[in-house]
């Protein structure tokens, strides 16, 4: 049975993938992510039922349009992997709960806006707000079993709000220092709706994982610069922070909990 369970989570774990893949692709333009049907973005012919099978129909491509032979991005497979080994992952730590369900939308969401960010420098209100919303409803039912605390929801909402302000005030203080933009209204939606869902111990872990990743990430891209073009791109570095706060969340629901138990150790 646990065997039979494993390769559902995997397969619902592809189709939703495939699926994301329409999102990250269409939301940031603002378009519907359910019509017209898939299509090739260069030739806009129709993407036919057996050219859509997750990753398989990529392989037998060899990654190309089967009309045009432009290119598909090696992001759909990768996303559809990622997608369903997260999946998986939610299966085996916490089973087919309401927990491990809901989890695993936390986790798809994640992915998507990960995705997305790193891509196009966007996260859309699409799923942000929704997930927000999610995991003041999930912080709900998780408290009280089957019964809605709305004590549960209320906190879950503030700490929602705490996330959101925590990026305004960042945002805030870069304007009046540098007196331009530093970080997007997207990523205070997204902090918003990581501490909606894991409340403010781990939410804490995510901000400052998200921070130590992004920092040694733009130090790398500007030593790369700078010994390729005398750092002439510099200056116009562009970091997704939106993507190292939800690979940080992600990490945070699984291994979130032994991170602080290890830390909070140092204390005792």
């Amino acid at each position: 049975m646990g065997l039979l369970f494993s390769i559902f989570a995997v397969a619902a774990g592809l189709v939703f993938g495939s699926f994301l893949n329409v999102c990250i692709s269409r939301l940031p333009r603002h378009e519907s992510v359910v019509r017209p049907r898939s299509h090739c973005p260069v030739c806009e012919a129709p993407i036919r039922s057996f050219d859509n099978i997750p990753i398989l129909s990529w392989l037998l491509l060899k990654g190309r349009c089967r009309s045009c032979g432009a290119r598909i991005p090696v992001r759909y497979p990768l996303i559809e992997l990622a997608s369903a080994a997260l999946f998986l992952l939610c299966w085996l730590e916490y089973g087919l709960t309401f927990e491990g369900v809901s989890v695993a939308v936390l986790c798809w969401l994640l992915l998507g806006l990960a995705a997305t960010d790193a891509e196009t420098l966007l996260l859309p209100d699409a799923l942000t707000l929704p997930g927000i919303v999610l995991g003041v409803v999930y912080s709900g039912f998780l408290d009280s079993g089957s019964a809605f605390s709305w004590r549960a929801a209320g906190w879950s909402l503030l700490w929602a709000g705490c996330g959101a302000a925590l990026i305004l005030l960042i945002r805030g203080a870069y304007w009046v220092v540098r007196r331009k933009e530093g970080i997007g209204l997207g990523d205070a939606k997204l902090l918003a709706m990581i501490a909606a869902w894991l409340q403010p111990e781990k939410a804490a872990l995510v901000v400052f994982l998200a921070v130590v990743g992004a920092a040694v990430y733009g130090l790398a891209l500007m030593l790369a610069s700078r010994l390729r073009r005398d750092g002439e791109v510099v200056g116009r570095l562009r970091i997704p922070l939106g993507a190292f706060l939800s690979g940080a969340g992600i990490f945070a629901v699984f291994r979130g909990g032994d991170v602080l138990i290890w830390y909070l150790g140092f204390f005792r």
